[in-house]
């Protein structure tokens, strides 16, 4: 019961230090994700293991719905197409997979959205060059201290944690509160 606790002691303890420390980070990456939906653009969203669960959930919150009933809103999880993971990963390398879809995909109205609890993932840093290359907005949903790529994206939202576990459950938290201001604006 005592370890219970303490595991989710420990996930609220750190949701409210980044309530009270990524707030103003958080609203710059919801704006720049409302400008490009206003200016026609899209999100996309990568991120390995558990980070592309998360992007394929917030993917899904957008084009189904969150709570509101509204029309969908254009987002894509870069983590669910098995055979462009394949072909890519086989033809030229596992650190293409993104960046590949990137180069095909994004335009310079879209948002790009790296989720790596370690900011350190190549694959996904290769994706953030080549939306910077397009002109694409790059945000970062990261942990331990950011890595590479807190210098890379535009707006680093660097969760205060070396806990894997932790981390991601702030980064679902973080794009929850995307959904839910985007889905009563849109």
């Amino acid at each position: 019961m005592d370890r219970i606790k303490e595991f989710l002691n420990e996930s609220a303890d750190l949701k409210r230090e980044v309530a009270n420390t990524l707030a103003p980070q958080i609203l710059e990456a919801i704006n720049h994700v409302r400008h490009s939906f206003e200016n026609g653009g899209k999100l996309l969203l990568m991120g390995n293991g558990g980070s592309a669960a998360d992007a394929q959930h917030l993917a899904a919150e957008f084009i189904g719905r969150y709570k509101l009933e509204r029309s969908p809103i254009p987002a894509i999880a870069l983590t669910v197409d098995s055979s462009i993971l394949t072909c890519v990963g086989n033809d030229y390398s596992f650190d293409d997979v993104f960046a590949r879809q990137v180069k095909g995909l994004a335009r310079k109205e879209d948002t790009v959205i790296a989720i790596s609890t370690s900011g350190n993932s190549g694959n996904v840093i290769k994706a953030v060059e080549a939306a910077k290359e397009i002109g694409a907005v790059t945000i970062g949903f990261l942990g331990k201290g950011g890595g590479k790529l807190k210098d890379l994206v535009d707006v680093p939202i660097i969760v205060p944690s070396a806990d894997t576990a932790r981390i991601q459950e702030v980064h679902i938290t973080i794009g929850h509160i995307l959904c839910e201001i985007l889905d009563q604006e849109f």
